[in-house]
């Protein structure tokens, strides 16, 4: 890496640090909350997060009612796909935080003008998911 135009060396650093250390975070979340779907076990959180879908009313519209310990235990992968809205692109997308990372890896080994502007990209892509990620219901 080297700077690119307002940024030096220290700050590309750290925001390609910030940036692997979010989507490491990110991904280790999302795995957890795909366990819990995959077992049966999806909570308001976990199916909040990965769709997007902030209001319990409309998840229940989604998914139908949570058994009387409020866990959803028929809804597949492939449902919360489904009913992904874009805020759960951004909370817990494997894609997206794979490519962030993969624009990290770029600015280590390519030395162009354009990596700067990504690696500013990856890390606002990365907060937009830490802030959509605040209002979500427990």
């Amino acid at each position: 890496m080297s700077g690119y135009g307002p940024f030096d060396d220290f700050t590309l650093f750290a925001i390609a640090l910030a940036v692997v250390l979010s989507a490491i975070v990110s991904l280790i979340g999302t795995s957890a909350r795909k366990r819990n779907v995959a077992l049966g076990e999806a909570t308001v959180a976990d199916l909040a997060e990965m769709t997007g879908i902030r209001d319990p009313k409309r998840l229940q519209e989604a998914f139908g009612p949570p058994d009387m310990g409020r866990v959803w235990r028929s809804v597949t992968l492939f449902d919360v796909r489904r009913a992904r809205q874009p805020q759960g692109w951004l909370m817990s997308s494997d894609l997206v935080d794979y490519a962030c990372l993969s624009v990290v890896a770029l600015a280590i080994f390519v030395s162009h003008p354009l990596v700067g502007g990504a690696l500013i990209t990856a890390l606002v892509i990365q907060v937009s998911g830490w802030i959509v990620s605040f209002g979500l219901p427990k």
